[in-house]
């Protein structure tokens, strides 16, 4: 027995030492308790609400929340709104993933140790390959804004268009996005361009 309770240990000594512990937890816990444990979310453009407080494992040497806990977080929030709204069981369905294409956040007041906050969830909209998502980080002692980070969700597989119609059993026209979104997708979109022509690539289109 206690051979086995030392090499239990030693296991878990090594999954967290080697491989990102917490992360490879918290991600399937946060999707099995929004598709189990509460209730199916059927407005797709819905704000969600992802509850959380600033640990002392989440600072930097200044004792604010790491600016990498913030894209972590909103990680997480993210998993539970696309299993909530469904969106993660219609892409299984049709045999389609997405993946984070692209991300931004604006930094705007220091979360400190042990405060709790909100990371508020929304879809903004889609194209013909993407979702576009935002995440909010909501300071729960006076309701301030701290962070607001957008994501770029890279369907593959399918489309958009056809994951919210195995969702809503109908085509539904995309929300127009917002006027800063449509820049930063403008800004994504050159970036590529200018990538692709420094490596030769510029008539290449990019393997899904």
């Amino acid at each position: 027995m206690l051979g086995l309770a030392v090499a239990s240990l030693a296991v878990a000594l090594a999954y967290f030492a080697l491989l990102d512990g917490w992360y490879l937890v918290r991600v399937p816990c946060a999707v099995l308790r929004a598709r189990l444990l509460q209730p199916r979310v059927r407005d797709l453009l819905a704000e969600q609400r992802y509850a959380g407080r600033v640990l002392p494992s989440d600072l930097d040497l200044l004792l604010h929340m790491n600016n990498a806990r913030y894209l972590r977080e909103a990680d997480v929030a993210r998993a539970a709104h696309l299993a909530r709204c469904g969106v993660l069981g219609a892409l299984r369905a049709l045999g389609a993933r997405a993946v984070l294409a692209a991300s931004c956040a604006r930094y705007r007041r220091s979360l400190r140790l042990l405060e709790p906050f909100e990371v508020r969830t929304r879809l903004l909209g889609w194209d013909a390959r993407a979702f576009y998502l935002e995440a909010r980080f909501v300071s729960l002692r006076d309701g301030f804004v701290c962070a607001l980070l957008r994501s770029r969700q890279h369907v593959l597989g399918t489309s958009p268009e056809r994951v919210v119609r195995h969702l809503c059993k109908r085509r539904v026209e995309p929300p127009e996005l917002p006027e800063d979104l449509r820049h930063w997708i403008a800004y994504n979109e050159t970036s590529s361009q200018l990538l692709r022509a420094e490596s030769g690539l510029s008539d290449v289109v990019k393997d899904q």
